[in-house]
């Protein structure tokens, strides 16, 4: 596997040099390459259509692998349609589409994803952070506190796509692979892949545009096609017809816009629906707004006899316009959405109630790690109250539900606070993330 990256690691660099396009990649989809990918694999991921799982496919793995690189290299190669099911979309009764490939096709997934990160990673623009090596929304977050807090913004634009993973043009899609690769057996395999149509409910459905998410390769994919669609276009035409500065951060179809003046935050917007339109994708209208944001948001606004600054969400969290604790200075500052601090009870009462049976040592330790995982994401500057908030709803409702697991009311809140907890006591809150540059 080693030989295989460095191999491509070698391709791109001379395609770079010559100004040629990256070449002999299908190559590196060998035998070697997808053994140490099934390695890596969870043994524990839902399985496709044909209902094989990585015991099933390791049982005869040389030989599978054999095969499988025998019908890539002569072309008979054809990936199964991949299994619709549909998942909870937070904070809302909506459900996600989730496509879930054949266990074969998620090694051939996998390994176009490899590839595709190394030629693309260097070409991608620092304002994007979704699904890349060693970024993270947290540094997505701490950039927008950045451009609010110490350059001079003083307006947001806040854009929502709508089914973005839906209504990838594949036209669009192969033509921005085409424009950095020459390989066309690599091409055609993305290709096939995309074509691979969709079985939901025992019905076929053809995928004339998408990208299923739960694809290995879908994220990278996405981002090839905004870095296209959107970060070249805000870098290369917006940001130069402005006069003022503005700025883009972007995590896969989320993303957020500043800029320093109104009219050119307006223009952004008009030109925005244009551009994407052009390339088959649209703006949910209802998410996307120009806000008034930044240091003078709140002043300016208490001339014109108006409320607060208005506040806008991105990756679970809410901005706001606050001060520093001395109110010395303005601070950009974030906490919990209301609509991933709903849903997040939400799941964790589900979960109480359902299994409120079982012992209580396996109940509490569950709890723990929902806990932590919580901290680790809601747990960073500024937010304490929102992630003591939640810990505290958290304890109601294990008294609640816990004194349900009988007809006979098991504790007083006097025997669970001060009882039950110390025996089984819960993770404490902490700030587990800086989002301070300086």
């Amino acid at each position: 596997m080693v030989n295989e990256l460095l191999g491509i690691q070698f391709n791109i660099r001379k395609a770079d040099r010559t100004d040629e396009k990256v070449q002999n990649l299908a190559s590196y989809i060998n035998i070697d390459t997808l053994r140490t990918i099934h390695k890596q694999m969870n043994r524990h991921k839902a399985y496709g259509i044909d209902e094989v799982t990585k015991e099933d496919y390791e049982l005869n793995l040389e030989a599978n692998l054999e095969n499988l690189v025998k019908r890539m290299k002569s072309g008979s190669y054809k990936p199964n349609p991949t299994k619709r099911v549909y998942i909870p979309k937070d904070g809302s009764n909506k459900k996600r589409p989730l496509g879930i490939s054949c266990y074969e096709d998620k090694l051939v997934e996998n390994a176009i994803a490899q590839i595709l990160t190394m030629i693309y990673e260097p070409k991608f623009h620092n304002e994007s952070y979704g699904f890349r090596p060693n970024r993270s929304c947290h540094q997505a977050v701490r950039e927008v506190i950045e451009d609010v807090q110490y350059r001079k913004t003083n307006y947001v634009v806040e854009a929502d796509i709508k089914g973005f993973f839906d209504n990838v043009n594949h036209e669009w899609l192969m033509k921005f692979l085409k424009h950095d690769i020459a390989d066309r057996k690599f091409l055609e395999i993305i290709e096939k892949f995309l074509k691979a149509g969709i079985m939901e409910d025992g019905k076929y459905l053809d995928s004339e545009k998408g990208t299923p998410q739960g694809n290995g390769a879908s994220p990278v994919l996405a981002n090839v096609y905004l870095h296209y669609v959107l970060d070249k276009w805000f870098g290369v035409i917006v940001q130069r017809k402005c006069q003022g500065q503005c700025y883009l951060i972007r995590y896969c179809d989320d993303f957020v816009c500043c800029f320093q003046y109104k009219r050119e935050a307006d223009v952004f917007y008009q030109g925005l629906v244009k551009r994407f339109e052009k390339f088959g994708l649209e703006l949910a209208m209802e998410k996307t707004r120009i806000l008034e944001f930044g240091r003078f948001a709140r002043h300016n606004r208490e001339m014109r006899g108006e409320g607060r600054p208005e506040t806008f969400d991105f990756l679970g969290f809410t901005f706001y316009c606050g001060m520093n604790g001395k109110k010395e200075f303005f601070r950009c500052r974030v906490k919990t959405s209301k609509k991933k601090y709903r849903s997040k009870i939400k799941a964790m009462k589900e979960w109480i109630k359902d299994h409120r049976t079982i012992p209580l040592e396996l109940i509490f330790k569950t709890i723990n790690a929902k806990l932590r995982g919580h901290y680790q994401y809601y747990g960073v500057t500024d937010n304490t109250k929102d992630v003591k908030s939640f810990l505290s709803q958290t304890k109601w409702l294990l008294f609640k539900w816990l004194n349900r697991r009988s007809q006979r009311r098991s504790y007083t809140i006097e025997t669970f606070f001060n009882g039950l907890l110390r025996t089984f006591p819960l993770l404490e809150p902490a700030v587990k993330v800086s989002l301070f540059y300086r």
